[in-house]
């Protein structure tokens, strides 16, 4: 079985949940305390063994491909100053990953946007991460869906319980057991984003994917749904007609930071854990909590 050893983060999208901020900030470079998010998404998939990453882009995020090169001058500038620490944290991105890019060109939706990355890949396996879910390292769920793909050499997908009245915005799943295994399903269908009654399990599909070549095929095969756009889903339906696609079910340690609730959160939670803001930010909402009582 090939190791897993690269990823695709399609970081195309508008941001449009968060603008004004988005306006002129792509989505994917707010900061989550104090580094952007996908500096966060290219750290988890440095800490699961990826070396070999493609950002698919669109027209005016070229910044997102500058945050992971070398900024010579402004590196220069804080050696110069004896701002180390400064230093380290600015040449931290740069070092995480090989980092490649390609533009989606047109926005027709993520099907689209995974498809372009078929040169790049080839015939290796791969992870898709999507910009805007924070999957906590301590964690350790991409890890453990590359570990279930070199078990079962299908494609892994992340799958997590949520309250029924939730599911219309997600692809929920219908699956079944695999036996000895504790967090592992075999998915038997996937519905995009159903009426709660229509919807097949409380089950769905967020934000990490371990896909095989053979996911590429099936995307050439699919139509355009909704707004013109290619849904990733879609083509996971056909290639549960080709091959084994596995949920990797899990509960703790994902944001969804596309929501502004969940950002917050993720921007709390990871404040806490900071080694120097941590402790400060832990006795503020201690007494801001008091106060509300």
């Amino acid at each position: 079985m090939p190791p897993v050893t690269v990823a695709l983060i399609p970081a195309a999208g508008l941001g449009t949940r968060f603008l004004p901020a988005t306006k002129a900030v792509p989505k994917e470079l707010l900061p989550v305390v104090d580094r952007p998010a996908i500096e966060y998404v290219a750290e988890e998939l440095a800490d699961a063994g990826i070396d070999d990453l493609l950002l698919v882009t669109a027209h005016g995020k070229e910044s997102i491909v500058d945050h992971f090169d070398v900024a010579a001058d402004l590196e220069s500038r804080l050696e110069a100053s004896g701002k180390d620490d400064l230093l380290a944290a600015t040449r931290h991105p740069t070092g995480l990953l090989e980092v490649h890019a390609i533009r989606q060109g047109e926005p027709l939706g993520l099907g689209h946007a995974v498809g372009r990355g078929r040169a790049h890949v080839g015939g290796r396996p791969f992870v898709v991460a999507l910009p805007d879910e924070l999957f906590l390292i301590r964690e350790q769920v991409l890890a453990g869906m590359i570990k279930a793909h070199q078990r079962t050499g299908g494609s892994v997908i992340a799958v997590k319980q949520i309250p029924m009245n939730e599911v219309s915005a997600y692809g929920a799943v219908d699956y079944e057991p695999v036996d000895g295994e504790t967090n592992l399903v075999r998915l038997r269908g996937v519905v995009e984003k159903p009426k709660p009654n229509d919807a097949p399990s409380d089950h769905v599909i967020v934000g990490r994917y371990i896909f095989t070549p053979a996911i590429f095929g099936c995307i050439d095969r699919i139509t355009p749904g909704a707004g013109g756009e290619l849904q990733l889903t879609d083509a996971i339906a056909l290639l549960l007609e080709e091959e084994p696609v596995y949920g990797y079910v899990f509960s703790e340690g994902r944001y969804d930071i596309g929501r502004k609730d969940d950002y917050l959160r993720a921007t709390i939670e990871l404040g806490l854990a900071h080694p120097e803001l941590g402790a400060g930010l832990a006795d503020y909402l201690r007494r801001l909590v008091g106060s509300w009582d």
